[in-house]
């Protein structure tokens, strides 16, 4: 993830971290705490840039590229 987020053209400047929250083998779930360095309010940055679907998007693509 840390790669993805800190060398993604849309969210890279504002990653920070990445890190496993929790972890389950019978599931293959994973959770994981993001975070970013936000700029101070600016109009519809975090409506639109730090949107949670976007953020999600920004993964997804990195993985059907590498498909």
């Amino acid at each position: 993830l840390t790669d993805v987020y800190s060398s993604s053209p849309a969210l890279g400047r504002y990653f920070r971290s990445a890190e496993v929250v929790s972890f389950s083998n019978e599931s293959s779930t994973v959770f994981y705490q993001l975070e970013f360095s936000v700029p101070p309010s600016t109009e519809g940055f975090m409506e639109n840039t730090m949107n949670s679907d976007f953020i999600r998007n920004v993964l997804l693509q990195n993985i059907y590229d590498e498909d």
